[in-house]
């Protein structure tokens, strides 16, 4: 089996392995990467399950989804969650910049170059790579860049589960989960502010908002797409902005990543609550979402550890506690009574 696996890119122990349960538990699993976005784990969840069980049609992909949200909410980070967690490798997601395919002379590269052209022996830059790794989560990223002609190959997938590439063989979809990102609408969660972060309102009064905010970005997303491309998808995802407890958690998750490296070369992390709350407030904006939070991190941590240990300040058995004091966090080692400022 493992030869198997290794030649097809089909996990086949993962499959072998519990996927009842694993199914299951997939909310849960996937809650533990991907935060403040609950209801969108619950549809694709749901979808996965019709399609393993056999309720859904068999000649389509697993399943196929639209995600719609401002940046930095974990649109891409479900993607990648769902990649690992279902075909058992963070590298089972296949990523396609849709930026690349504005033009229609570039379409072509999606399936390979016909023959007499350059780059024919090579294989399109999407069916190749399903061809090497047919289970797969394929994330086509910022669709609405993309030239029409790549909708028309998008509808013979989400169709009939299958698409030919330029040397007229046929690449099979139906063990791929097919995620497209869009920033249509965007625009909305910016104007609507109060639902993210920079105001306290009531669990109800939030909701509603976001739902009018999700009913603008439907209808955004009606006039920018074709009602046949858009009947194929099987579910149409509104992610939400995050609040300040939700970023929160995500800084708790991405710390939980530094202490578990730091562990390795035996020095134990601390990072005071004050600290974190500051590193939310450096770290998330509106039009950014979470995603300045990693190099906030980066900056006011990592860098700081890196050269404490460099220079001798920090070392095996010594324990860091990050600690905020005026505008900026401090690096106290409690072993060598060392401070790095950043």
């Amino acid at each position: 089996a493992e030869v198997i696996s290794n030649t097809t890119g089909i996990p086949v122990t993962r499959l072998i392995e519990k996927e009842q349960t694993n199914l299951l538990k997939l909310e849960s699993s996937l809650q533990r990467r991907v935060i403040g976005q609950n209801e969108a784990i619950r549809e694709i969840s749901s979808a996965i399950r019709r399609s393993r069980t056999g309720i859904s049609d068999e000649k389509r992909p697993i399943g196929s989804f639209i995600f719609l949200g401002p940046t930095g909410v974990g649109k891409t980070e479900l993607a990648k969650a769902l990649a690992e967690q279902m075909f058992g490798e963070d590298d089972a997601l296949i990523k396609i910049d849709m930026s690349e395919f504005m033009e229609k002379h570039n379409v072509s590269r999606l399936v390979g170059s016909p023959a007499g052209y350059v780059g024919y022996e090579e294989g399109g830059q999407l069916t190749e790579k399903i061809r090497r790794k047919p289970y797969a989560v394929v994330l086509f990223d910022e669709i609405e860049k993309a030239h029409p002609d790549v909708f028309n190959m998008l509808l013979q997938i989400l169709e009939d589960g299958y698409l030919t590439d330029a040397k007229g063989k046929k690449i099979d979809f139906r063990n791929t989960v097919i995620v497209m990102t869009s920033n249509v609408g965007a625009s909305e969660f910016y104007q609507q502010k109060e639902i993210g972060f920079t105001k306290e309102t009531g669990k109800k009064h939030l909701e509603k908002i976001q739902k009018n905010i999700e009913e603008k970005v439907t209808a955004n997303m009606k006039k920018q797409f074709k009602p046949e491309f858009l009947n194929r998808v099987d579910k149409i995802i509104v992610f939400h902005a995050l609040s300040k407890p939700e970023v929160k958690k995500i800084v708790n998750l991405q710390l939980s990543r530094v202490v578990k490296r730091l562990a390795e070369q035996k020095i134990k992390l601390s990072v005071t609550e004050q600290a974190k709350g500051f590193l939310v407030e450096k770290g998330y904006d509106v039009e950014n979402g979470a995603r300045p939070l990693r190099r906030t991190i980066q900056n006011m941590i990592e860098d700081p550890l890196a050269n404490g240990i460099l220079s001798g300040d920090f070392g095996k058995g010594d324990t860091v506690s990050v600690i905020k004091e005026g505008e900026s966090l401090k690096l106290l080692s409690l072993k060598t009574k060392t401070l790095a400022k950043k």
